[in-house]
């Protein structure tokens, strides 16, 4: 048996034995919800989002609905539109030059504005959106990859250009971090191992005392 196949499996043995040496009173559900937190917790650590944006003026809606209605009439490639147009027209120096980029694969917490950087994360895949309004101005937003975000998702995570066209598709994408059952496992293995070494250390000085 190859080495992780025999720590899951102690930790799933381990696991049983402590639930059966619980009071009734205790449920697995009680335990569980820990548990599931901390996935939660840890995937909202390892998201990572790929965008781009159009920096506006303040109070710009209506330039702004122009400029996504044109992006979105564009024979091109989205991406490539969205560029071109951030080449133009987006007021942000810092990313005007490469295509309004953000960032490629950049955490949470990433953008310097915090309604912008929260959009990044609640935004539809590979659609500009916008009017977005900051403290900068207002925005159009286009996000091409987005990892760990599963709700809003689903499995299609990363925008590609067809090869036979340049019409945009939604493939999977490899999940930074991604938390799994050997995750999980992981946890209540050492959450265990916590608990068993500080009893022993609680009962070896128990006897010095």
């Amino acid at each position: 048996m190859r080495q992780p196949q025999l720590v899951l499996l102690l930790s799933w043995t381990l696991l049983l034995a402590l639930f059966s040496s619980l009071p009734v009173s205790t449920t697995a559900l009680s335990l569980w919800e820990p548990l599931q937190r901390i996935q939660r917790d840890y995937l909202a650590l390892t998201r990572r989002v790929t965008a781009r944006h159009i920096l506006l003026p303040p109070n710009s809606d209506e330039l702004c609905l122009i400029l996504k209605q044109k992006i979105r009439n564009s024979d091109q490639y989205i991406v490539d539109a969205f560029e071109e147009a951030a080449q133009r027209y987006s007021r942000d120096e810092t990313t005007n030059v490469r295509g309004g980029l953000i960032g490629e694969l950049v955490p949470q917490g990433y953008c310097r504005s915090a309604q912008l950087d929260k959009a990044c994360f609640e935004v539809r895949l590979g659609v500009v959106e916008g009017p977005i309004h900051t403290e900068f101005g207002t925005h159009l937003l286009l996000v091409s990859e987005r990892t760990n975000c599963p709700k809003l998702d689903g499995t299609n995570t990363k925008l590609i250009r067809n090869s036979e066209n340049n019409e945009s598709t939604l493939i999977p994408s490899t999940q930074v971090g991604n938390a799994d059952l050997s995750f999980v496992t992981g946890q209540i293995a050492f959450w265990f191992y916590a608990f068993l070494a500080g009893g022993i250390l609680a009962e070896v000085v128990s006897r010095f005392v």
